[in-house]
């Protein structure tokens, strides 16, 4: 079974703050799927994106209490291609308000930066190295 995209979806507090942060680390947003309650963030056009829906909208589609970030829920993990790319992107999210949580990782083939976005969901932003396998016959 294969599936066709993924959606996460996550509260957030202010969708017009939340729109802002996203935006300034250069990600896009389906419009389609967007509004004054909740975003829709493309993180794989075509395959992969983020609900950020206001309390009041997500509360509609459960019946356990919200995530107010201070606890962990979920960690989400996006492989941004490079170590200057993860640099650039960890810069900018703690200028526009993210807090970092742990201190970078550098595993050689992996290398990664952690933070907390404006509501409090813990971010990896990470790269791999292409790692090559061979058959042996």
């Amino acid at each position: 079974m294969a599936i066709k995209s993924i959606y996460i979806n996550l509260p957030v507090s202010d969708v017009k703050k939340t729109r802002a942060f996203w935006t300034a680390l250069g990600f896009s947003f389906n419009e389609q799927f967007s509004d004054e309650r909740a975003l829709c963030l493309v993180l794989k056009e075509e395959l992969i994106y983020a609900m950020l829906i206001n309390h009041e909208l997500y509360s509609t589609f459960t019946h356990r209490p919200i995530f107010k970030g201070d606890s962990t829920q979920v960690l989400l993990a996006i492989d941004v291609g490079s170590r200057d790319r993860v640099d650039e992107i960890m810069r900018i999210a703690l200028e526009q308000g993210a807090k970092r949580y742990l201190e970078p990782a550098d595993e050689g083939w992996m290398y990664y930066e952690r933070f907390e976005d404006l509501d409090g969901h813990q971010w990896e932003v990470m790269t791999m190295e292409e790692i090559e396998t061979t058959q042996t016959s």
